[in-house]
């Protein structure tokens, strides 16, 4: 498989940078069969440039989700279209899909996923163990992604040392760790309070502002949806809207030490 490179599009490729990053054609997915049979998803178009920061909202059964899981090369469309810089991905082996999400794909959750008796380099570490990296090369990248979030110095410290503010930072730490081309984010805010909130929503901005790292939010909060720049609403499994926000929240508040 090739898999062209995010950055080529940085430097002049004008084939490359004439192509959205992500595109879905008539995108649908079905479960089950007969008459159990649910149409997830009925005939998505979509377009989403390299830099953008886009809401994905839309009620319980919406598709919101199923659509960032294809995107996230977590599940696969049952017709239709995916092009990740051009490439088909909906043609893509599992190993393939894989490979795609490891060296390109960052994900953060609203459950912070860490694993309990790991120190917060050891968590972030994580996807670079799984690329093979050196574990010189490992320490170093995590001390950096780590201090991008604004945790230096808790390093060493596990989950159960941790605020809730401060495991989503270690998570969006894991997540970025490997250089991602996007960073796909499911209710990143849903287990914090209003104040830790709106810290992760200005880190995410940040990341998409200062980085460039392409970021799909999926969120039910009309406040944290106000940081994006793009909000895109799907209902009874398509799209019912896609708008761009004007004035996007973001960057108003100052960094808080440590990300309490």
């Amino acid at each position: 498989m090739s898999i062209i490179d995010p950055a080529a599009a940085a430097n002049g490729d004008a084939g490359i940078a004439a192509t959205p990053l992500i595109r879905l054609r008539g995108v649908t997915r079905m479960y089950g069969s007969g008459q159990a049979a649910l149409m997830a998803l009925k005939g998505v178009d979509i377009d989403i440039a390299a830099g953008e920061f886009v809401a994905i909202m839309g009620p319980s059964g919406s598709g919101k989700s199923t659509a960032m899981n294809i995107i996230g090369c977590l599940d696969t469309p049952s017709a239709g279209a995916y092009l990740f810089h051009g490439m088909h991905v909906e043609t893509l082996s599992r190993d393939q899909r894989a490979r795609l999400r490891r060296h390109y794909l960052g994900f953060v959750f609203q459950g912070f996923n860490l694993l309990a008796r790991t120190s917060a380099q050891e968590n972030v570490e994580l996807p670079l163990l799984y690329r093979g990296e050196s574990a010189a090369a490992r320490h170093a990248l995590a001390s950096k992604a780590l201090a991008s979030v604004g945790l230096t110095g808790w390093e060493h410290h596990t989950p159960a040392e941790l605020s809730g503010g401060q495991q989503q930072r270690v998570a969006i730490a894991r997540a970025i760790v490997t250089e991602p081309a996007v960073l796909l984010a499911d209710e990143p805010t849903g287990n914090l309070d209003t104040q830790r909130s709106r810290e992760i929503m200005e880190l995410l901005t940040r990341l998409n502002t200062d980085h460039g790292i392409t970021v799909l939010m999926v969120t039910h909060e009309h406040d944290m949806a106000m940081y994006a720049k793009r909000i895109v609403h799907f209902v009874d499994g398509m799209i019912d809207s896609d708008v761009s926000n004007t004035h996007p929240l973001g960057l108003a508040l100052p960094a808080a030490p440590g990300g309490q």
